[in-house]
């Protein structure tokens, strides 16, 4: 571990082992969100080439986030069995390839199921939270995930600032064919270079993995239930995603095909009630686990809901913001852009210190005073309007989205905490609840005017403050059971 004498991470001694493992982790974090974000700078470009309506664009938006919900579970559970290394290598790989193959569409429909599947990439940043969480001990972990994923979700934007000038570089109505195959060929290359350097934990640690597959183990047969519920709204979205891809939609689905997705979504939702109740079949035959290995499902549950909240509003606020300020004060789309952007970069140096205040002055504190500097930053937006000098505007955005970083900092500094072998699993649902609040603040702006639609989320995040306050602050350590039955003691403070 390499720290300076106070502590504090040296992140530019790459003679240590744990911050190599960071930048290199960081960057293959990166890297997927460029994959997931590679269509945004170029609406034009494609329009053009496949003559796209509105609504067939708007529908590629929106299938771009449809697969990520579920991706993230899926990839939650495939980290905590098979490790980070393995999966973030394939995963990087495959979105390489799915990447070259968005390029070499020639239909809307291929251009379609390519945005679809692209979805997968967007759930990189769930194996990076395990796989930091291994490197790094608690009084740092928190710093430590906030530069992985602030400097992560920053490949966004990288997208948006490289991709136009590779099309560029190559020239020709096909140059963005030709940005897409480089930005995947590099993921690819990338994917066997992770594998090679990469190790799951520190020499001579033991990495733990869950019992069974499947579902996510709960101590108690009341968390059981309450797991189950917990799941419920995450079809709920992606039901909410089917329907505005519907006739009532952007019309891009008959009827009858999105009724039989919501068939399928009702018997996927009995599969998965089914895994978790056969996970912890044994659990609930015998009344709860013991109490040395038993965690609060609350404190899981919790962080869902302040991630819907914090992330789920940067996802929405991002996709409108421009257009608001456009409107308001009578911008260029481009100018509205550029000055709307600070919202969303200032994540770079807001999500890491989110975990550093976390390290610093406890989880459940910071977790508080965030939660209250967000539901006031979304109340002074709500309050913009033509009057307002333009400067002032920008400011009090940057503002909310300074709290609204921070909040995502620090909720992946305590989710390494709760449950080491798990950290995967409760990094998948976490960050799947982001996109969930994302499809449901997005679906209360079509139905609302902006001012009300921040005050929402200013009450939405009043709600999660109260929440937090049945958080516990990690103390002690958490009893991890190695493959050998051995009891391993693991510090969370």
């Amino acid at each position: 571990m390499s720290t300076s004498a106070d502590g504090q991470l040296k992140l530019l001694d790459f003679q240590s082992k744990s911050i190599r493992t960071l930048h290199v982790t960081w960057i293959a974090f990166f890297l997927t969100f460029i994959l997931w974000f590679a269509h945004a700078p170029f609406k034009g470009a494609l329009t053009h080439a496949f003559t796209l309506t509105e609504a067939q664009w708007k529908a590629l938006l929106i299938l771009n986030v449809a697969l990520t919900i579920p991706a993230r579970i899926v990839i939650g559970i495939l980290v905590d069995k098979f490790g980070p290394r393995a999966t973030f290598s394939l995963l990087l790989m495959v979105s390489g390839l799915l990447c070259v193959f968005f390029a070499s569409c020639h239909t809307f429909e291929m251009l379609a199921l390519a945005r679809f599947l692209m979805g997968f990439a967007g759930a990189g940043f769930v194996i990076g939270i395990r796989l930091v969480g291994e490197w790094f001990p608690p009084r740092q972990v928190g710093l430590a995930e906030g530069i992985y994923g602030g400097w992560g979700n920053f490949g966004s934007a990288a997208a948006a600032i490289v991709l136009p000038s590779v099309a560029l570089a190559f020239g020709g109505p096909d140059g963005w064919r030709y940005a897409f195959m480089s930005a995947g060929g590099v993921a690819f290359l990338y994917g066997i270079f992770f594998y090679k350097v990469i190790r799951n934990t520190p020499k001579g640690s033991t990495y733990f993995k869950p019992k069974k597959s499947g579902g996510l183990e709960v101590s108690t047969p009341r968390d059981f239930y309450f797991l189950l519920a917990m799941n419920i709204p995450m079809f709920a979205a992606l039901a909410a995603l089917a329907w505005k891809l519907s006739p009532a939609g952007v019309k891009l689905l008959s009827t009858p095909a999105v009724n039989l997705i919501y068939v399928g979504l009702v018997i996927l939702f009995i599969v998965q009630a089914w895994q978790i109740y056969r996970v912890n079949e044994a659990m609930l035959k015998a009344g709860g686990v013991p109490e040395f290995q038993r965690y609060p499902f609350k404190q899981v549950a919790i962080l869902n809901v302040n991630y819907l909240i914090a992330f789920g509003s940067e996802l929405a606020v991002v996709s409108m913001l421009p257009g608001f300020f456009a409107d308001t004060f009578g911008l260029t789309s481009v100018k509205a852009a550029l000055i709307s952007s600070g919202f969303a970069t200032i994540t770079v140096a807001a999500r890491p210190s989110g975990g550093w205040i976390s390290d610093k002055f406890g989880r459940r504190k910071t977790m508080l005073i965030v939660l209250a500097g967000l539901a006031l930053g979304y109340l002074l937006l709500a309050r913009i309007d033509s009057t307002w000098p333009l400067a002032l505007a920008v400011a009090a955005t940057i503002l909310c989205g300074l709290f609204v970083h921070l909040g995502t900092g620090a909720v992946f500094a305590m989710v390494p905490l709760i449950q080491r072998r798990m950290t995967g699993q409760i990094a998948g649902m976490t960050g799947a609840y982001g996109n969930v609040g994302g499809v449901v603040f997005l679906t209360i702006y079509s139905f609302v005017s902006t001012p009300v639609f921040f005050t929402i989320i200013a009450c939405s995040s009043v709600l999660a403050f109260v929440a937090s306050c049945f958080l516990q602050e990690p103390k002690g350590h958490i009893a991890e059971i190695a493959e050998d039955g051995s009891v391993q003691l693991i510090d969370v403070a």
